[in-house]
């Protein structure tokens, strides 16, 4: 997995439990639905690189 792509993939998850946590604290249906939404792209994203390192090996 290339380096820049697995750190953007990794901060996207953080940052997206970081805004469900927040939404979730203050009653922000709107915010708790970004983070989730922050979250699957990140995940998308590692899914992404890992199927690259699979089929590059």
């Amino acid at each position: 997995m290339s380096g820049n792509e697995k750190a953007k993939a990794k901060m996207e998850q953080a940052r997206g439990k970081a805004k469900e946590a927040a939404g979730r604290a203050v009653g922000n249906e709107r915010l708790t639905a970004e983070g989730r939404t922050e979250q699957t792209k990140g995940d998308a994203r590692q899914a992404k690189e890992k199927a690259k390192d699979t089929f590059r090996h």
